[in-house]
């Protein structure tokens, strides 16, 4: 995991209204199922450096997200 894109996702993280952390930003598919992901749960494994935070980073980089 690039520490220069966790640091951004956290600092942009840090920013959000509280209420708005709950809403999804993203939905991974996993075996055709897919999966929404809030910016708690995006939080909580990209700071935790998961191998589903890693996903989820490179997803909202290569949708411009962050």
């Amino acid at each position: 995991m690039n520490e220069k894109e966790k640091a951004k996702f956290l600092q942009i993280y840090s920013n959000l209204p509280i209420n708005e952390r709950k809403n999804v930003i993203i939905i991974l598919e996993k075996d055709k199922e897919k999966q929404p992901i809030s910016w708690d749960v995006a939080y909580i494994e990209i700071d935790k450096e998961t191998e589903l935070g890693d996903k989820i980073l490179k997803k909202l980089i290569k949708l411009d997200l962050i």
